[in-house]
């Protein structure tokens, strides 16, 4: 186990320390519970991502609670019924229930915690408001059974009020470098996110900052046809917000190439950025990468040794995380 690790008694107090305190715009008492994790970890804010939600509960319209699952309380509510959405229908038409919703946006701190690029914390904690989504019953297309009750098609919307205050919400604690050696199927040690952080290790970008102080690791788990857990990453630039798409044409080369991949890495704040996008499939387009090899075929030097051998690299063997 690594020692930045937590027990899931210290994951469960962290977890009560972040979700007891109120979201602020700058997040610095959600910062000063993170920098207690570990001595000598200071965490950064790096990014947030939302525009996701969901399901909620039910309410009255005048506000008070009826449940907090709508998933939940609809079996019981149809069960009660003996199974009988009309009757179900029947009951609660007049009562004006109204559906919420959480939406949500998650929050990535990151602290380094030695110079390799897998040397890092990564914290997501979820931030989350309950608010107004839809009235429960359409009583002009009344649902005809569960999945319309609680996943309709046109659902009777309305405006996404709020009816709670927002808050946080822990989702994890990753230590990076005992992540990437799960995120690739036995035997392909350097498939996707490890062969990346290798490349990383031992290029120009090395020498501008930790891997962290540029993207984070967005992790999804899931479990294959043998209920097997699986991890993949896919990876979220600090500075997407910076970057432009190429300005590229198919006669794009020499001079001309080599600007193009210089504005593209000041944009972004270190060497080889440009590489970095091309492998997490976000902005460098691969004819880009295949333009850089033929320069380099007809003897053109604009790159440094160690990116010149990633791109011979990559078109050999193209691979993306």
């Amino acid at each position: 186990m690594s020692i930045y690790a937590l027990d899931e008694a210290a994951l469960r107090n962290l977890a009560e320390d972040i979700e007891a305190i109120p979201p602020r715009p700058h997040h610095s008492t959600l910062l000063e519970i993170a920098n207690r994790i570990r001595p000598g970890c200071t965490f950064h804010y790096a990014l947030n991502r939302g525009g996701w939600y969901r399901p909620g509960g039910v309410i009255a319209a005048d506000g008070t609670r009826i449940a907090e699952s709508l998933g939940t309380w609809a079996k019981i509510e149809l069960a009660a019924c003996g199974g009988d959405m009309g009757e179900l229908v029947e009951r609660h038409s007049g009562k004006g229930l109204l559906v919420t919703r959480h939406t949500g946006r998650t929050h990535y701190l990151v602290a380094a915690y030695g110079p390799a690029p897998a040397d890092f914390l990564q914290l997501e904690v979820e931030e989350l408001q309950e608010v107004l989504d839809r009235k429960l019953i359409d009583a002009g297309k009344p649902p005809e059974d569960l999945q319309e009750l609680t996943e309709p098609i046109a659902p009777d919307v309305l405006e996404g009020e709020a009816v709670a205050a927002p808050h946080y919400r822990f989702r994890r604690l990753i230590d990076m470098q005992q992540t990437v050696a799960r995120t690739s199927p036995a035997g392909q040690h350097h498939a996707g996110l490890p062969r990346l952080l290798s490349e990383w290790a031992h290029s120009s970008a090395a020498a501008r900052g930790h891997f962290c102080d540029h993207w984070v690791v967005a992790l999804r788990e899931h479990q294959d046809r043998y209920r097997n857990p699986v991890i993949t990453a896919s990876l979220v630039s600090r500075h997407a917000r910076e970057l432009k798409p190429f300005q590229w044409n198919i006669e794009l080369t020499g001079v001309e190439m080599n600007a193009q991949l210089q504005a593209f890495d000041r944009a972004a704040g270190y060497t080889s950025a440009w590489y970095a996008h091309l492998v997490a499939g976000t902005i460098t387009p691969p004819k880009v990468a295949y333009a850089v090899a033929r320069d380099l075929e007809a003897g053109f030097s604009y790159l440094p040794d160690t990116e010149a051998a990633l791109i011979r690299s990559w078109v050999a063997e193209p691979y993306s995380v």
